[in-house]
């Protein structure tokens, strides 16, 4: 892969049901994210991450995939591909497509065939089994085991209706990499390796064997024969399509097993998506900043100073960062700061689509709106004990991954400028926090963005060393690259924050006042200098 691409990838994630809906039948499409690939360049993004756009039963989302060489008719056809690859290049933009590895649909022809047939040879490609062999728990819930028609049992770590690939079985790994060969040859650039920590599996003797269901994340994570499947799947890719990036997603694995996936020999992963980054201390309070700054120090060390972790605030599968991580009585000052103290690490920012307007978790308006089943059961059983409905809804939104889905809002309009009027599942109609308000206004968050993101693609950010500071009440750092210096220091909280003058050439800034020798950071304010050369 080459390094400057990766050096210089800025990604913009595009939940794509949720972007823009040009066809008005609720559902975003192709054509809308086409529409609007002018004002992504204009906000500094290069490069485009699509969750799956492949024909699937949308039990998950498009996770479940039917046929990986189909477009769904929700979002569009080949052609349209074709026409939204040939634009983002056009754009000088690069372009990363969702790739599933772990498991298909029950819907796929392959499982088909081999429930339809045991002797099929196509009943290798999954596992089965004659009887329920554990007491494995899905991440869905209940069994990993769950029963056919003919009366075997087959694994799925996810959904029941999710079986998971046998990656032991080779006319298997031969099929995902026809299918990824397929997208190369179509002109992406890039690959999002959904869940390829599990592709190997334990013997089904191990773990526990009997009783409720428990995760049993030793069973089917980080196994040794992932990277076995990893190095083939990538390099022999690489062979073909020496600068395809792949960006691999690692949820469990901290910084150890992130190294072992990237390093030493650079054969598998460009980089990884870990969940791990985010203390289980109370977001906001000083703990969790305190351990946050040392997990941080610590990516930075052991991947920054070889290559180039992810950074990331948000993903579909997480609440919105202002939601989270953020304040709501200061919602614009905190959303441009957690930006800034996050992309200008060394790294790869991974920006979720909207946040570069502010927006929040969804407010669900229903049960239905909640994807989980556990959560859908807590709402029902604690509304019918009497709770109140919406006191319970925003509860759970801080759970439910449909809380970071929300429809993009174009505008302050019943429709959100989406395209329709009815969604696929709903949003926020808001004002100041909509694309339009937001580049009319000149101290917007998005033209802060717009910055911030110009800033990152310059060496010092992109190259540059890291080194944390320790100021009592700022959450700052150094980035130094041939002889220049920037510090980077954030107010990550709702006081008041004064310190001595630090002089240089400001490069960014929000929210600082100036009294003598003094400066006054407000609530989540937040400076950028470069030091000046004769200092």
């Amino acid at each position: 892969m080459n390094d400057l691409w990766c050096q210089q990838a800025i990604i913009y994630q595009i939940y794509p049901k949720s972007f823009m809906d040009q066809n008005k039948d609720g559902v975003g499409d192709l054509q809308g994210i086409i529409a609007n690939l002018d004002t992504l360049k204009e906000l500094g993004v290069n490069t485009l991450w699509l969750n799956p756009i492949f024909l699937s039963a949308q039990v998950d989302n498009g996770y479940d995939i039917i046929d990986y060489q189909t477009i769904d008719p929700l979002f569009g056809t080949m052609a349209d591909v074709e026409q939204f690859i040939k634009e983002v290049h056009a754009r000088d933009m690069k372009l990363i497509f969702d790739f599933v590895l772990n498991h298909t649909s029950d819907q796929h022809p392959w499982f088909q065939e081999a429930i339809k047939d045991t002797k099929s040879p196509y009943h290798s490609y999954y596992y089965f089994t004659k009887e329920r062999p554990n007491a494995w728990a899905s991440f869905f819930g209940g069994s990993t085991f769950d029963q056919t028609k003919n009366g075997e049992y087959y694994f799925h770590l996810f959904d029941k209706k999710m079986p998971d690939l046998n990656w032991k079985e080779p006319k298997v790994r031969e099929e995902m990499l026809e299918i990824a060969r397929f997208w190369a040859k179509k002109g992406i650039d890039g690959l999002r390796l959904d869940a390829f920590i599990h592709l190997g599996k334990a013997n089904f003797t191990e773990g526990k064997q009997k009783g409720e269901y428990e995760i049993q994340e030793e069973c089917y994570a980080h196994l040794p024969e992932v990277h076995t499947y990893l190095e083939e799947f990538c390099q022999t890719l690489r062979q073909e399509f020496p600068n395809l990036f792949f960006v691999g997603e690692a949820a469990s694995a901290g910084v150890e097993q992130a190294k072992s996936y990237v390093f030493p020999k650079k054969t598998e992963c460009d980089s990884v998506i870990s969940f791990r980054y985010f203390p289980d201390e109370k977001e906001g309070s000083r703990a969790f900043w305190e351990k946050f700054a040392q997990t941080m120090d610590e990516w930075q060390e052991e991947i920054g100073t070889k290559g180039y972790p992810t950074l990331y605030w948000n993903n579909h599968d997480m609440p919105r960062m202002v939601s989270r991580f953020g304040s709501e009585t200061y919602r614009a000052e905190s959303q441009k700061t957690l930006a800034t103290l996050m992309y200008l690490q060394k790294g790869i920012p991974i920006l979720l689509y909207g946040e570069e307007i502010g927006m929040k978790n969804y407010e669900l308006s229903s049960i239905d709106e909640l994807e989980e089943k556990e959560l859908q059961k807590e709402a029902t059983v604690r509304i019918a004990n009497g709770e109140q409905k919406e006191k319970v809804l925003a509860e759970l939104a801080k759970k439910t991954r449909n809380a970071s889905r929300g429809i993009m809002q174009w505008k302050d309009a019943e429709d959100l400028g989406f395209g329709s009027s009815s969604f696929w599942l709903g949003g926020n109609q808001e004002k100041i926090y909509n694309v339009h308000d937001q580049k009319t206004e000149v101290d917007s968050i998005w033209h802060y963005y717009q910055q911030l993101l110009a800033l990152k693609k310059t060496e010092l950010f992109t190259k540059g060393t890291y080194q944390r500071l320790h100021y009592p009440e700022l959450y700052a750092y150094q980035r130094e690259y041939q002889g220049k210096k920037a510090y980077v220091l954030c107010n990550v909280s709702e006081k008041e924050v004064m310190t001595s003058k630090f002089t240089g050439k400001v490069l960014l800034e929000q929210g600082i006042k100036r009294e003598g020798k003094t400066w006054i950071f407000a609530p989540w304010a937040s400076v950028v200098i470069e030091e000046e050369e004769d200092e």
